[in-house]
């Protein structure tokens, strides 16, 4: 039976949402104003169901205001040096070091992570995430060229874009809107977000940071409001010349269907099904371990998180047992205790769609542990136990579908060639781990698995200077790293004629004597 873990913490402290965002949940030129759509959302604690704030969610008067704000900003801000936007990214990282505990709290209250998470993870992470994208602003680099054509020079600049309109989902407000946000504008772009509307408030003390930092108003701009009312406007919208989406392929494709009409440059991270492959000769304690961290992280709602585990025969019976065994030592609770190792999932509708994976599998497949929300004093949130299910077949529901929920598939395989076939058998490919102690073995998965990171006797670290995106239907393009940093500029061929005089050698060519 599972741990519940404590669920009487000190809440005196929590972060006080309603009085910080009383004059709205957007901002705008630097300044915090009400939505305009005529309709109110709450965002709830998920740990109590309590509500945390109620707002006006942004209609597309709003997304037209904070286009225009950042189109007015784009000039002076493009327009300023390299090191004057490396200069305000150090000054952002400071303030949010500063207020890193605000933070925490806040994430943690939002989405119902375990605050040792988001104090040791995601606040850490997005600090981490601006030094590097403060440094890297002054390495927007074109190429030097040479004489490739006669007497004529060219070189390569490297441009902002222009308006980005960003989406960023629910399960890592905060850190999502770094990775959107920063390498636009270290680039020299402005930025409009449109966060979860679950999930707001990070974002909005992020953009607040940004102001105190310095960095000019209009720059970054948040608006708060449901995908389709302010999300597809924000897409659609003609002076926006780039969007960057994170969620699930199937809303990916509609943005990419709306950005299509107005051919913006399109950046998706979308939907993931992670592998997880234990081939005879890993460790298996240091295997179940990462199986147990890799499923659970932020309750199973992370793309990359490992969702399906191929083990090979030797190990499979041994790895189902111990994995078992250890998931029900892990501790839910409230995400502000001490003790807490897992926190509820985002909202009870989430938490439902979820179960009824699991539920719909018992048909076909074998519940080892879990498979239900806990009762007693969690009954009120949005919890949902650890899960193991083994005995499912490869093209099953629960083997191919994204649940987002802390919820692990174990198969076996025979041989590397299979678990490697397996490993590929999604349509998704955004993260996977292998796990051996031959250097040879590992490195044939990382080279034959298709995903856009693919982790070695570990799963789920990421750092600041590795890019993150996927293959297949996991969306392109990279967040992080100085891969990011080129989403979100533009390519210049600049050619000189280096001669004294007007040739006209090459206008005779194409129009003859005239």
């Amino acid at each position: 039976m599972q741990n519940p873990g404590s669920t009487t913490p000190d809440r005196v402290g929590r972060f006080p949402a309603q009085a910080r965002f009383a004059d709205g949940a957007q901002y705008i030129a630097g300044r915090l104003r009400k939505g305009t759509s005529g309709r109110t959302h709450a965002v709830t604690d998920p740990a109590t169901g309590e509500e945390v704030l109620t707002y006006e969610l942004a209609g597309a008067d709003d997304v037209d205001a904070a286009v225009a704000a950042a189109r007015a900003a784009f000039p002076a801000w493009a327009g300023v040096t390299p090191g004057e936007r490396s200069d305000a990214l150090h000054r952002l990282a400071a303030v949010l070091a500063d207020r890193a505990e605000d933070f925490a709290r806040a994430e943690s209250l939002q989405c119902g992570k375990p605050l040792k998470l988001t104090r040791e993870f995601d606040v850490p992470g997005t600090i981490d995430n601006t030094a590097f994208f403060a440094g890297a602003a002054r390495h927007l680099q074109g190429q030097s060229a040479g004489e490739y054509s006669g007497d004529h020079t060219s070189y390569v600049r490297r441009e902002p874009l222009g308006v980005v309109g960003s989406i960023a989902p629910w399960n890592y407000p905060l850190q999502m809107a770094a990775w959107k946000i920063l390498p636009a504008i270290a680039a020299g772009n402005t930025i409009v977000l449109k966060p979860a509307e679950l999930t707001p408030l990070t974002s909005l003390l992020l953009a607040q940071a940004a102001t105190e930092a310095g960095i000019p108003d209009g720059v970054i701009n948040i608006v708060t409001g449901t995908g389709r009312e302010a999300g597809e406007h924000l897409v659609g919208h003609p002076d926006v010349v780039m969007t960057s989406f994170t969620g699930s392929t199937a809303v990916g494709r509609r943005v990419a269907e709306i950005a299509t009409a107005t051919v913006k440059r399109l950046h998706l991270e979308l939907g993931g099904k992670a592998p997880f492959v234990v081939f005879d000769d890993a460790d298996l304690d240091a295997a179940v371990q990462g199986a147990v961290a890799g499923s659970l992280i932020n309750t199973g709602q992370d793309c990359t998180a490992a969702t399906r585990a191929y083990v090979q025969r030797p190990l499979y019976e041994a790895f189902v047992e111990r994995t078992a065994a250890l998931m029900e030592t892990v501790r839910l609770g409230d995400p502000f205790a001490p003790g807490t190792d897992l926190g509820p999932l985002i909202s009870h509708v989430h938490r439902d769609r979820v179960a009824a994976f699991v539920d719909r599998a018992r048909a076909y497949a074998r519940v080892v542990t879990g498979g239900e929300a806990p009762q007693g004093d969690l009954k009120n949130g949005a919890y949902y136990l650890p899960t193991l299910v083994t005995g499912a077949a490869q093209d099953s529901e629960i083997v191919q579908s994204e649940i987002f929920g802390p919820v692990l598939v174990v198969l076996p395989f025979d041989s590397d060639d299979e678990g490697i076939a397996l490993a590929n058998d999604t349509p998704y490919g955004l993260a996977a781990s292998a796990w051996s102690r031959d250097v040879y073995r590992a490195n044939r998965a990382t080279r034959e698995i298709k995903a856009g990171c693919v982790w070695v006797n570990d799963h789920i670290p990421i750092i600041s200077e590795m890019p993150h995106g996927g293959y297949k239907a996991s969306g392109f393009g990279k967040d992080m790293s100085a891969y990011s940093f080129e989403e979100y500029t533009q390519i210049k061929h600049v050619m000189f004629d280096n001669t004294a005089v007007v040739r006209k050698e090459w206008h005779r060519t194409v129009f003859g004597d005239r």
